[in-house]
């Protein structure tokens, strides 16, 4: 008499659920990852806070070149830019990201330019 056991445990491994996980992990870490087009600067420490609420970022780097939003930008178009960026905003607020070794007149000319415009200007720090 040839006896079955009725709960027989295959011997087989199915990989699918194994995919379905590694491939949410890659999709969170691709979402989670730092963003390439993102400015490498390094700000002046400082203690306090800023606010988020921002319209449009001016960044200059090290070897003195401005940017708008991310995007490379003549100094002298500058004015005309931010006038184009911020028209019809509400608050029209710039972020000023100057990197640590950049000279202070070009921190400045950037304020004079805000200031000539009624434009609410935020230095971006790094935390203390």
């Amino acid at each position: 008499m040839k006896l079955k056991g009725r709960n027989k445990v295959s011997p087989e491994f199915s990989m699918s659920s194994m995919t379905d996980i590694v491939f949410l992990l890659l999709v969170f870490f691709m979402l989670t990852a730092n963003t390439p087009n993102a400015l490498d600067l390094l700000l002046p420490k400082a203690k306090g806070k800023s606010t988020n609420t921002q319209n449009v970022s001016v960044s200059i780097n090290k070897d003195l070149a401005y940017f708008l939003d991310n995007k490379p930008i003549q100094p002298e178009d500058l004015e005309q830019e931010l006038q184009q960026a911020l028209q019809g905003k509400e608050t029209p607020t710039i972020i000023l990201r100057v990197e640590e070794s950049v000279a202070i007149e070009k921190a400045v000319t950037v304020m004079d330019i805000a200031n000539q415009n009624n434009f609410k200007v935020i230095l971006a720090v790094r935390p203390n």
